[in-house]
Parts: C-alpha cells; structure tokens; sequence
C-alpha cells in the first residue's frame, strides 16, 4: 500500500489529469453530440469533485471507495443521481458518461458495502436508476462488481432497501449475458440470497410490508429458478413457503398474480417441483381460474405457460387433465378466440396470448377425454378462424362441392393471415385426427363444412410443401421448416382411425395433386435414393428427409399412386433406405426439425423428462417403416407380397427379419417398435422380442419347476408355470387357480399356502374346442413375448387372444396398422411380487440383517429381511442358481436362498430379475442435496450387486450397475474414496481403478489432507498410477 502523503499526492495528480481528460471529453463531446448541455457539464464536474472525496488507488485494483465519511456518502450519492437525471438514451453513448461510469460504480459498491442506513435506502434507488438509464452494453462489464453488495442486503430490515435491490438485480438479470452466469451463480450463492429471497416471501404474510416487496422479491426469485437449476430445490422443497405462496394466490383481488404465475413457472421447471405443484389442487385451480377470459391478458399469458411446465410430459398431462379437463380445455379454446383483427392483422398482446394458447392445444398430442372436449367445444371453428380470416363472418352453405372447397381454401391461405400460429394448427389439427374415434362424425355436432375446409387446407399446404421440395434451393431453410407440420397433419389424417377424416382426405388430397401428383411422386422417390447414398447429413438434409419420408407415406396411403410407387421400387428404395439408417445410427428428434416447438423452458427443464413423441429421436426410422409396412401390406394387390420382396431385396428374408426383430428389442422409442412387429407379422411371426422375454422363454416346456398341466381331450398335456401365466395371461388359469386376497387374509393360511403350492402339481382340463398346435403357441407368446405361426394357424390364434384379452397380439394378428401413440405392451413380472404373486410363490430370498433394521412379513414369521420369490424365475434368468437347483445338493432342496447383501441391493436384484429393470438411485437435484453419507447408502447397493453380477455370472447386471456407479462419480468425484475401499474389500478390481481414475485429478490434494491414509496401501499406489498416466496424458480428465 503506498503511504497517506503519497497516496494523497497521486490522487491529485490522477485528479488533475482526470479533469484534463474530461474537458478534452467534453469539447470532443460537444463537437459530436449536441445533446450534452452546459447544465450536464457543471453537474459532472460536481460529480467528480464528490468522488474524489471517496475514491483511492489501491495498486492493481483501479480506484476503489474507501471513505466512511456519511456526508461525503449522502454527497457522492446525490451528486450520481443528479447526473444521471440529465443522462439519456442518446447522452448515454457520450465519452462523458462512458468514461465516467466505473468511478460511479466504484463509489456506489463501495457505500452499499458500509451498510450506514442512512445512505442504503438513496443509494440502492441511485442503482436501480443507474440500471434502468444505462444500455446493457456498458453495464455488463460492471454486473459482477454490484451484485454482490446487493444481494447482501436483501435481507435488510429497511423495506425500501430490500425492494430497491431487489429491482436491481431483477434489471441485471434479465439483460444478464450467458458468459457472466457461473460467476453471478458464484455470488449468488456465497451471499445465501435465494434463502434470504425465501425468508423474505415467508415474512410477507405475517407483517405489514408494501405490496411492491412481495412482488420484487417473487419476480427476483423466479429469474433466479429460471436461469440457475440448482437454486430450485431449497423453494420447491420448503413446504411453508408453498404454503404461503398458495394463500397469497388464492387472494381474489391480488393484483400481482403474474409474479405468482412466473414463480410456479420457474418451480415447474424442475421435474419434481413440477410433481409438486400437480399434486397441489389450489395451485391448479388459481391457473386455470388465471386463464379465464375475466383476466388480464398478461395474467392469461402467465396462467397458460405455467400449464405448459406442468405438461411438458404425458404424465403431467394426464395428472392435470384427470382433475381439470374440461376447465383447462374451454380456457384454451377461449384463448384461441380471443382476438380480433384490423385489416389482416392482430394487435401485439392479442397475438401473444393466442401463441401461448395453442402452444397449451399442443396437449392434443396425447390421446385421453380432452379430445371429445376439443370437439364439443368447436375447435375445428377456432382452428379455421385462425387459418382463415374472417371466415366466422362469411355465410357457407351447409354442404359445399370439394372445387368449393378448394377455392375457398385457397383463396383464404393466399392471405398469409397469422402466419405463425399456422405450424401449431396443422400439429392441432392432425392430433385430433390422428386419436379420433373410428366412428367420428362431425355432423353430429353439427360442423361439417368447418372440418371439411381444414382438411382441404392443409391437403393444399401439403401439395405445396411437395411443390417447394421440388423446387427448393440448397440454402433455403425457411420455406423448408414451414413444410414438416402441414406434412404430418396430412400422414396423420391419412391413417386416421376415423373413416371419415381418412376417407375424405384421401378424396381431397388425391384431387389436388391429379394435375402434378406423379411428378412429385418420381420427385420423392429420386431424391429419397440420393439421401440414402449419402454418407454426411446436415440439419437442413434431416428435415427435407424427414418431408419426404413423410410425404411419401402418404402418397402411399392413396391408392391412386399406390401401385405406382411399388412398381417404381418403392420398396427396395425403402429398404434399402431403413438399413442405410439402422448402418449410420442416424437419430433425429422432432425439436430439431420443428422450431415452432422450441419452448425456452425446454433448455432450462432439470430432473425431468422431456415429452417423447411416438418417435422419439428415431423419425427417420419411423416413417420409413410406416411407408414399408403399407407397401408390404398393399402389396397382394400386385402380387404375392414375398414375390415383391424377393425382386425388390439385395439381400435374404431372414436377414430383414433379423433386422426387424433388433429394431423390435433394441429400439427404445414405441413409433418404430410397433412398425418393425407389424411388418414382422408378413413374415409370420407376431409380438415384440425382448430381453426378459428371452430370459424367460427358457422355461418354456421346462417340466421340473412347471405346477400346472394343461391336459386335452386327446390325453396329451402341457406344463405351464402358475405365476408365468397370471403375469402374462390370467385368462388361462381356471378361477380356482387365481389369486384371492380376501380367501388368505390368515397369515397362517398364507404360509401354509405357500409350503404347499410346489408339493403337488396340479392339472387341468381343457374344453375339446383348444387346438393343442394354436395352444403351444399361445404359450410362445406368453413365455417369450411373441409367437412364429403359419396362415393356417392365423384363425385358430385369433379366436386364443380374443378370448384371453390379448389386444396386442390380437391387433397383429388381424394385422391392423398401429394406432398413432399407442405404448408397446411391457413384458414385465413384478405383478407377481405383489399380494397375488404369493399364492405361487415357492422360495424366498433372504439378505443380509442389520442391528437396527425391524422387520415384519405378512405372509410368513421370518424376521430377517427377505422376499417370496418364484423358482421359475430364478431358474431361467441366472445360470449360476440353475445349476444349483440342479445340483441335487441341499441347497437344492431348500426353501430359503441367503444373498449375501443388502436389504437395499436385494430389492433391486429382484426388481430386475423380474422387469429387466434396475431401479435408479436418485438424481437431479434430489441426488445434488444429499451430504456424502446419503449418497455413498445410495451407491453401496450397486456395488454390491456388481460384486454379485460376477459371482452369480449376471453379466448385463453388473454391466448397469457399473453403469450408474460410473454416472453418480461423475457428479461427484469425491465419493471414489469410500467406493474404491468398498470395490476393493469385494475384490472387484475393476471397479476400483475407475475409482482411482476418477480420483486421479485429486491425488495430490487428498495426499496433502491425509484423505488417502484410511486407503489400504495397494489402494494408494493405483491412484498415484492413475495420477501419473493423467498427467502423462496431459492433464485430461478421466472418462
């Protein structure tokens, strides 16, 4: 530091060059800026008179404020706010105030910093005015230096200042850039202000504060939930502040509930919070009392984003609509028509609200009783009011020719009226379409023409879309992505289940394109064959195949081009396209093609999962399935579907199939699931291969575990496994055999029933009518998951899976086009875990019992944890307990198993061994708010299932579990400490060294604390190892 006469003499001399600069400023100033003024001359000259009071030089840092004086303070704040009151738009672009905007800065951090009230309350206003004043360009630099001090006094018991400040940072954080984020979110943090923030609202009820402090600090903290995911669960999770949140909400006349809304918003964004809120019945009712029409509509705008956060999820869909689905749909109809227009166009806030509306009708994605609301309600007339202008007005008569139709269609859409809702119309308009009843008719409520003059305008977007494809340059992206919502609108209708939306789109589109349909046609099939000879794929090649993939499913779906596009090669065009995809892993998701569904809130979402559609990240693969499974399903009208196949395949039946039936159980998405199995059921084999059903399809006609046998008229008999056939087909067990809950209500009578179910097999005898060949194969689909049959054994297998309830099966066998939406039947045990699975239960599983551990079983005595568990399933699924029940050894014979881990793990090893699913530790933020202890209990059921995964040979086992070992030390290295001590003790050694990896960057460190002395020494040299190969390989960071 230099001494008091040096620094004073420095400062002077500063000073001095400082006034010379600022003449030279303001002469250069004059010359350029005509807007600075004599009187704004004087006050700057002023102001530095006051700041050279408080400012000093502190060698590297610039000038910093170190004056207690409070006069001096009072001075320099008002002498800042007198210059920024003649400070405009235009002045402040000036040399004169640019140059003069850190010193006042400098000056105003520092007096926030005293903390003397008599100053706070005028210099925080001085700030918000400074913010307010000032571009965001000239701030930015400046954002770090005063943040800090005003998140610190956030919690000031002087109310202005609190509010002051809080408008502060609400202005810094709205103009805030993404570079500057981590460190703000650093302040943030270190100064507890999302905990003061919730104090603050806390208090709020209970003490008489201005109406102006509940709505800064709530505005202050959703910017706050918005822009930072971890400072979401400490709101959320504090069940007072939501309930003093849901009291002031439900005030009838508070004005602010926008900043409610945005909060609940914020909250929503984190998939837990979310959970919160959907389960909270006020909160829901004061959004959907928001909506209504009697609100302002920026309280509307806020009311329906809010249910957009709830319903970013076809969960959060059907919680929100199973309480509020007629309310929620007549809000959003009554959004969608609240508007007017002046000469072709909407006002600004009207168009706002309108937008988030159809945003909200978006929920038509999936299928549930919203639907019939949507239509009682008269979308169709909403939907055409927002395409066509004016049309409400114009007189129609009830029943117009299809040239009509097209005329007035046309003649409407040439208008370009609302351009920019017209992408949410045609997704509105073909998920409606696509979830129809098969016997919709739009007469009944008395709306045909409405529906009519949809269908046709989106038929003419589409031919439109074709037309531009044909035509389209290179670099045009903007005509391309207006063209993938009206395209999938028509697939949509096309495939309706509803007769009359199919047939008459059909009829309509086929109209249209008579005069340049095969041009189009030829256009497609040419630029489909170069797509597939591509090895790169941009973003703008993703969406024109995308368009055409679909356009050319629907050209398919038209039986006037049909036969054309198979005698064209279609097929093989397909085929060859399908294998080009499956060969590339090319994965696209609708968000990358559709930007109209682009929600800010959809970058900002944590700990939850995004709305999947039905083809998840695998568009390509869908439609080109969807318009393969038509082609083979039209092909009999050329001829024999085989004989089109064998001409049109470079390669053999089987290997499609092969191919098919990896698409069937690697494929995550439903979309292309559902096409795969319904192309297989051509080829004779109908259902969907899956692991567990693999797994489980080795028991099939496996005599020893079986307890029941089927016997037939004919003497012969089949075994069959009691909890096998409850699971997957309880229809084939006689009533007797059927689980009732009532009947063992006795825990005597349970355990008894459970000794004794195994000891004697049962048979049953079946009705002269069952097929012994159609009844094995019933047995293959339920054992496996699906079934190989020839056409003779079609009829017969109909007849089984009506009578069992099968739809699925029953669907494939009939061979009926997948609905749109429809999930893929899980095969999936763990009912049998349950109540009902007892009755056939044989053995159990026991763990490991802890000291503090208290455990009480309702069926059996046992008082150490464990689980009733079937034989058949542990036979099939893990080689190592086959062999032991076939050992013919006691412990072959015994009717407990002891597992040597814990309670925790053995749950988990039963979840999977009966689902194929490993139940997830927690995650997102839940996981982020635990402390060391609760995650390490967390993990230690993993690594012991790893250890177990070697020792019982369950490879795929130990394979998840070092795959979510992996996936939490990522998030947080330093739990390799106590997980390379416990993989060790467990000789899993592989495990240990991906410890010691993820330890490698800390291994000087946790050497210098002492952390690594409680390591064994072996432990220790394989990090220093690991340590040494990461610096060899220049400091990465271990993967």
């Amino acid at each position: 530091m230099l001494l008091p006469s040096e620094n004073l003499k420095q400062n002077l001399e500063e000073n001095l060059k400082r006034t010379e600069k600022m003449r030279s400023s303001s002469k250069q100033g004059g010359e350029n800026n005509r807007g600075i003024s004599g009187h704004m001359y004087t006050l700057h000259q002023r102001l530095y008179h006051a700041l050279n009071l408080g400012l000093g030089s502190h060698e590297d840092k610039g000038r910093k404020w170190h004056c207690t004086d409070i006069e001096i303070q009072r001075l320099v704040v008002r002498s800042i706010d007198a210059f920024l009151d003649c400070t405009s738009t235009e002045t402040s672009q000036h040399p004169l105030v640019k140059d003069s905007v850190t010193d006042m800065i400098g000056a105003l951090e520092g007096i926030l910093q005293f903390k003397y009230e008599v100053v706070l309350s005028l210099a925080s206003n001085v700030v918000v005015k400074m913010i307010s004043i000032l571009p965001g360009s000239i701030m930015q630099s400046h954002v770090l230096d005063l943040v800090r001090p005003l998140s610190s006094l956030l919690s000031s018991h002087q109310v202005q200042v609190a509010v002051s400040c809080a408008t502060a940072l609400n202005l810094i954080l709205s103009s805030l850039s993404s570079k500057r984020e981590k460190e703000v979110w650093e302040i943030l943090k270190e100064t507890h202000t999302v905990v003061h923030i919730v104090s603050n609202i806390k208090k709020y009820s209970s003490q008489s504060k201005p109406i102006e402090y509940f709505q800064e600090m709530a505005t202050l903290s959703s910017k706050i939930l918005w822009r930072w995911p971890a400072s979401r669960f400490c709101v959320w999770n504090d069940d007072k502040l939501m309930e003093v949140l849901e009291a002031i909400g439900l005030q009838p006349y508070f004005p602010f509930k926008v900043a409610i809304l945005q909060l609940y918003s914020a909250l929503a964004l984190c998939g837990n919070g979310a959970q919160k809120l959907l389960e909270n019945g006020e909160v829901l009712h004061m959004m959907v009392h928001c909506m209504g029409s009697s609100n302002s509509h920026s309280v509307r705008i806020e009311g329906f984003k809010l249910a957009q956060c709830l319903v970013i999820n076809g969960e959060g869909c059907f919680k929100m609509m199973k309480m509020w689905c007629e309310p929620i749909t007549k809000a959003i109809i009554c959004g969608m028509s609240s508007w007017s227009s002046h000469s072709g166009k909407v006002a600004k806030e009207q168009l706002s609200l309108l937008m988030e509306a159809c945003r909200l009708a978006l929920i038509t994605r999936w299928a549930g009783e919203h639907h019939n609301y949507f239509w009682e309600l008269g979308v169709d007339r909403v939907l055409v009011n927002l395409l066509l202008n004016n049309f409400h007005k114009s007189k129609q008569s009830n029943s117009l020719s299809l040239q009509e139709q097209i005329h007035i269609a046309q003649k409407g859409l040439n208008e370009n009226f609302l351009l920019v809702l017209r992408p949410y119309v045609w997704d509105i308009l073909g998920s409606l379409a696509v979830h129809c009843e098969e016997d919709f008719n739009p007469e009944v409520y008395g709306n045909e023409v409405c529906v009519n003059i949809l269908m046709t305008c989106a038929c003419l977007a589409f031919a439109d879309s074709i037309h531009n494809t044909c035509q389209i340059c290179q670099n045009d992206t903007t005509n391309a992505v207006l063209r993938e919502p009206a395209s999938r609108s028509v697939l949509m209708m096309i495939y309706s289940p509803c007769k009359y939306i199919a047939s008459q789109v059909r009829c309509i589109l086929a109209e249209i394109l008579r005069v340049n349909g095969k041009k189009y046609l030829k256009h497609l099939l040419d630029n489909l064959n170069v797509m597939s000879s591509r090895s790169k794929f941009g973003a703008l090649d993703n969406l024109q195949t995308v368009v055409t993939l679909m356009s050319l499913a629907c050209y398919i779906g038209l039986p006037q081009y049909r036969k054309y596009v198979i005698r064209s090669k279609g097929i093989k065009t397909l085929l060859d396209f399908i294998r080009w995809c499956l060969g590339n892993r090319v994965q696209v998701k609708r968000l990358s093609v559709a930007p109209h569904l682009h929600n800010t809130f959809h970058e900002k979402t944590c700990c939850c999962a995004h709305a999947e559609d039905w083809e998840g990240e695998d568009m390509l693969l869908l439609f080109g399935l969807w318009g393969l499974a038509e082609l083979i399903h039209h092909s009999g009208c050329v001829k024999s579907h085989s004989d089109i196949l064998s001409s049109q395949m470079e390669y053999s039946e089987a290997q499609l199939v092969s191919e098919l039936q990896e698409i069937c159980a690697d494929t995550l998405t439903p979309g292309p699931k559902w096409f795969a199995a319904y192309i297989l059921s051509y080829f004779g084999l109908y259902g969907f291969p899956n692991k567990l059903g693999k797994r489980i399809g080795k028991a099939l006609n496996e005599k020893e575990q079986a307890n029941l046998e089927l016997i037939l008229t004919n003497g012969e008999s089949l075994s069959v496994h009691g909890v096998i056939l409850m699971n997957r087909c309880p229809l084939l067990l006689p009533p007797e055999e059927l689980p009732d809950n009532g009947k063992a209500s006795d825990d005597s009578l349970k355990r008894q029933d459970m000794e004794n179910f195994e000891r004697s097999r049962k048979e049953v005898r079946l009705s002269a009518h069952v097929d012994r060949q159609a009844l094995s194969k019933m047995l293959e689909f339920i054992y496996l998951g699906y079934l190989h049959a020839g056409v003779d054994l079609v009829k017969k297998l109909k007849i089984f899976a009506r009578h069992c309830k099968l739809q699925c099966l029953l669907q494939l066998l009939c061979r009926k086009i997948p609905k749109w939406g429809t999930p893929i039947p899980g095969f999936d045990l763990s009912f049998a875990l349950g109540p009902a699975g007892h009755h056939f239960s044989d053995i159990i599983l026991e763990s490991k019992a802890t000291e503090v551990m208290h455990w009480a079983c309702s069926v059996c005595s046992l008082l150490v944890p464990h689980m009733h568990v079937h034989k058949v399933i542990l036979w099939s699924s893990c080689d190592y307990l086959q062999a032991m029940f076939q050992s013919g050894m006691q412990e072959s014979h015994s009717q407990i198993i002891k597992v040597p881990v814990s309670c925790e793990a053995l749950v988990k090893l039963v979840n999977w061994l009966y689902s194929e699913e490993l139940p997830k530790p927690k995650s997102g933020c839940l996981w982020d708010n635990l402390d060391s202890e609760e995650k390490l209990h967390e993990l230690q059921p993993y690594v012991e299932l790893h250890w177990l995964g070697d020792f019982w040979l369950l490879g795929e086992l130990r394979e998840n579990c070092s795959r979510v070992i992996i996936s939490c030390l990522e998030s947080d290295r330093h739990l390799s400490i106590k997980i390379i001590q416990m993989a060790a003790d467990l000789f899993q050694w592989k495990l240990a060294e991906v410890a010691a990896n993820y330890m490698a960057p800390l291994y000087h460190r946790l050497r210098s604390c002492g952390e690594l002395e409680a390591l064994d020494e072996e432990l220790i040299d394989m990090v220093r190892a690991a340590s040494v190969r990461l610096s060899q390989e220049g400091g990465l960071c271990p993967s």
